[in-house]
């Protein structure tokens, strides 16, 4: 058996996608939202997987870095373009070093508009 829990928070930023042809190659600005889906499979003795508040304080710390910044110009995307795609994967990697014993991240899911998402999950 496997719980799995999801949160949602999000964060505005702007980017460009060098290289790209067309209106994303130019500077732009998205309300991105962000689902993290952690599991694991014992819960606590009061029947929690995990507490959403400590899942939701650690995504906070991590998108307060990204907030109302130009992604391009952050360490984390010196050498790759700040696509949502390449955000889920490094959320992933941020985010996974920072779970309790026995919960593992499963998915980040990016949403640079109501209609276009992108997600990250390892090959297991």
């Amino acid at each position: 058996m496997i719980y799995r829990l999801k949160i949602i928070d999000c964060f505005c930023a702007a980017h460009q996608l060098k290289g790209y042809r067309g209106k994303c190659e130019g500077m732009h600005g998205h309300n991105f939202k962000v689902e993290l889906t952690v599991e694991g499979k014992k819960l606590d003795r009061i029947g929690l997987l995990v507490d959403f508040q400590e899942l939701k304080k650690r995504l906070t710390e991590i998108l307060e870095e990204m907030d109302h910044k130009v992604l391009n110009q952050l360490p984390a995307f010196a050498k790759s373009n700040p696509s949502s795609e390449n955000i889920a994967r490094y959320l992933f990697g941020i985010f996974s070093g920072k779970l309790p014993q026995g919960i593992r991240l499963k998915e980040v899911l990016v949403w640079e508009s109501e209609n276009a998402a992108a997600s990250y999950l390892p090959d297991r």
